[in-house]
């Protein structure tokens, strides 16, 4: 054991570990409807926590929860865990019920490969979000009798046994830690201890109280603690399996230690913990703008989901777009960069909380000494707009900060710039955790080859397409992951899949759709849709009004709440 792991007060480390050993075998055994009855519970206790929890979040950020900035933290707190339970209880009773967990018409083949509809999944989802779809790509050589046939196992003859997992809490956003504790539970089976992440401690006593009846039962234990307490208990001889969301850097001090020999057993093979692993560690996300017919609205609008992308939660998310990608040779790029600095500058200040973000940036402004800066009181927002040099310290390494960079890569036409992108993100960029691809209708109709191109040939686990791509992270159905292909010993994004409410085996990626332009405008772009401005944007004016409104829908549903929710959101 480590000096450092030495340090750590193990006595209630020990204590949690046990007593989710001693009722492993318990949680194995509880029948599906009790299960069911479990997670239907814990809505009302969301319901009551979301308030709460959403102040603390927004206060430990430097904001109040009446701050419009807080709609981010409905959108990524209470509403994300009701929209997860709702998805697992949708599966799930699909399975009491005794049906295949999937309609038959959701699976498809496609040339060499199944995919899977998944989202909507319920006439709910088509309202709320009329226009988003999202699709899972399976491994190639994956049949659709398969996908039918291995859906749901842990509910389906395929059960795990009793088992601890550790779950190591990420410190950004809300949602991930409860969520990944909703996966193991659910789709693996196993009960699970959950350490929180120092920056965001003081979300335990939510998380308790929304787990209230899996923490009485011993399915469930929260702990403190920072690297000490964390690799005390990666070690630890009553843990089976490890989950962890962070960086690679975390990945390979658990696997391979942190002395001078790491090293040498990474190339060798020879872990110091060989314990199954799953991980979700980040990368360099790209966005691809296509050139296409943009009007003025579109480049409005597109900026702001750009924007959004970058500084949601301050920039401090996995798959928050670092690289844009543009076309040189498109008269739109400039305008396009134009309306992003018109959004930077008028968006109210916030402070870069997250641990480290100021010597992240400040080592892009090294490099960059002429980047732009926006925003004042100690909200940092740079926007790096011409970035040549393929060794780029914006192109290797992940800022997880307000710093956006440009690269502008050659193509006349909308073909020829799609595969220049494709290759430069797939070679050029660490990471294989989520993309975003922009492109108008028009375009896509007009050259339908080209982006079904490089929608197959981008190699991210989630691939949005005219969506940013963190909106799969929050929809439950969707699996969350990197790309396959990682191993323990090159671990890049990390390797498996959560968030995976239909329990697919064999997943490549997710394809999620969205409306290139909000209602009613969409009707004329080629993009027929109800939905209006998302709520998550950070520009949208009634935001967090609406995510709270539908947070209650999420857990209450009722006629006269989805009125409320509308008329919300179109003034968004």
């Amino acid at each position: 054991m480590s000096t450092t792991a030495a340090a750590a007060d193990t006595v209630p480390l020990d204590l949690a570990v046990r007593e989710l050993r001693d009722h492993a075998a318990a949680w194995t055994e509880t029948p599906l409807p009790e299960r069911i009855a479990l997670l239907e519970r814990t809505l009302p206790r969301i319901a009551e926590a979301a308030e709460a929890m959403v102040a603390d979040a927004a206060r430990a950020k430097g904001c109040t929860g009446t701050s419009a900035w807080a709609a981010e933290d409905w959108v990524t707190a209470p509403w994300a865990l009701a929209q997860a339970i709702r998805a697992q209880l949708h599966v799930l009773r699909r399975v009491a019920a005794g049906n295949n967990p999937l309609k038959a018409g959701a699976v498809h083949g496609r040339e060499d490969r199944t995919v899977v509809d998944v989202f909507p999944a319920t006439p709910a989802d088509r309202l709320l979000l009329n226009g988003f779809t999202a699709q899972v790509w399976t491994l190639p050589g994956t049949t659709r009798e398969q996908v039918l046939a291995r859906a749901a196992g842990e509910y389906r003859g395929r059960p795990g046994g009793p088992g601890v997992s550790l779950v190591l809490g990420a410190g950004n956003v809300a949602a991930i830690t409860p969520l990944d504790i909703l996966h193991k539970l659910y789709a693996e089976g196993e009960v699970v201890l959950a350490k929180m992440n120092p920056v965001n401690a003081y979300l335990r006593p939510h998380f308790e109280k929304v787990f209230g009846e899996f923490v009485e039962r011993g399915w469930v234990r929260f702990v403190d603690g920072g690297a000490a307490e964390g690799a005390y208990l990666t070690g630890h001889e009553g843990i089976d399996s490890i989950h962890v969301t962070g960086s690679e850097r975390t990945h390979d001090a658990i696997v391979w230690g942190t002395d001078d020999r790491a090293e040498d057993r990474r190339r060798s093979d020879t872990p110091l913990n060989a314990k199954p692993f799953t991980s979700e560690l980040g990368g360099v996300s790209p966005c691809i703008v296509t050139p296409g017919p943009w009007s003025a609205a579109d480049f409005r609008f597109q900026a702001e989901h750009i924007v959004t992308s970058k500084l949601n939660n301050s920039g401090h998310n996995c798959v928050a777009t670092q690289i844009l990608v543009v076309p040189e040779d498109w008269d739109g790029t400039e305008r396009l960069l134009a309306e992003i600095r018109a959004v930077l500058r008028a968006l109210p200040s916030r402070a870069d909380y997250y641990p480290g973000a100021a010597d992240r940036v400040e080592k892009v402004l090294a490099h960059h000494p002429h980047a732009e800066t926006f925003g004042a009181d100690g909200s940092c927002r740079v926007l790096v707009p011409g970035i040549e040099d393929m060794d780029d310290v914006m192109l290797t390494d992940e800022v997880f900060a307000g710093v956006l960079g440009v690269i502008r890569l050659p193509g006349g036409d909308a073909p020829e710039f799609l595969r220049e992108a494709t290759e430069f993100a797939n070679t050029r960029l660490p990471g294989t955790l989520g993309a975003t691809l922009l492109v108008h209708p028009r375009t896509e109709r007009a050259h339908r080859a080209a982006v079904d191109e490089a929608v197959a040939g981008l190699r991210y686990g989630m691939l949005g397409v005219n969506c940013w791509s963190a909106f799969g992270f929050l929809l439950g159905y969707t699996p969350w992951g990197a790309y396959p292909g990682h191993t323990r010993q090159e671990i890049g994004s990390g390797v498996g899949f959560v968030h995976n409410a239909f329990q697919l085996e064999d997943v490549e990626k997710t394809v999620l759709r969205a409306p290139f332009a909000p209602f009613p405008r969409g009707l004329f772009t080629g993009s027929p849709s109800l939905s209006p401005r998302p709520p998550y944007y950070v520009t949208n004016r009634t935001g967090r009004t609406t995510m709270k409104r539908l947070t209650a829908w999420t857990t209450s549903p009722s006629p006269m709440k989805l009125l409320g929710i509308f008329a919300s959101a179109l003034r968004g």
